[in-house]
């Protein structure tokens, strides 16, 4: 027998259930089917999208060299406008992941816009021959003023807005 008053014999000890946890974690579940969606859809939309946007804005410069007005183009101007809603898409893929945007922005925009800046002209006649006339001279003129390369740098940064703001903690409280 124990000389401490407090003490309770082994036959009165009540089970003890362990504490709840003070902050229960969520579950976490898989983020195997957003990336892969995420990462399909900066890769294939894309060069659709820039494609769009520089094939659209190509056929307004021309029209506006020619006539000084962009009104007289539907085509060129939907075009434009639906690629720069598809480039928007992409960027907010990146509330899924992240990493549809850096691809995306990696692959179509950084990538070929560093190796027209460093490179021969050799990739502006490439340019030439693989886009026809104003896909051609769009992206030659989009490479050359580096809005390829400024495109590019722009959805990495929101891939990579995507994926801190996803590992950020949570605050419990607004205020």
């Amino acid at each position: 027998m124990s000389t401490n008053p407090y003490a309770v014999p082994p036959y009165e000890q009540q089970q003890q259930q362990p504490a709840p946890e003070p902050y229960p974690q969520p579950r976490q579940s898989s983020r195997a089917v957003p990336r892969v969606l995420s990462a399909l859809g900066g890769f294939l939309l894309t060069p659709v999208a820039l494609g769009m946007v520089i094939y659209g804005g190509s056929r307004l410069q021309r029209v506006f060299a020619q006539a000084y007005g962009v009104g007289e183009d539907p085509l060129g101007l939907i075009t434009l406008l639906l690629g720069a809603l598809l480039l928007l898409g992409v960027a907010l893929l990146g509330a899924l992941s992240g990493l549809g945007p850096v691809i995306g922005g990696l692959v179509w925009g950084v990538l070929p816009g560093l190796a027209a800046l460093v490179g021969s002209t050799d990739l502006l006649g490439l340019m030439y021959d693989l886009g026809g006339r104003e896909l051609g001279v769009g992206l030659a003129t989009w490479l050359m003023m580096g809005c390829l390369l400024g495109s590019g740098v722009l959805l990495v940064g929101a891939g990579l807005v995507g994926t801190l703001t996803r590992r950020r903690p949570r605050s419990r409280s607004a205020g």
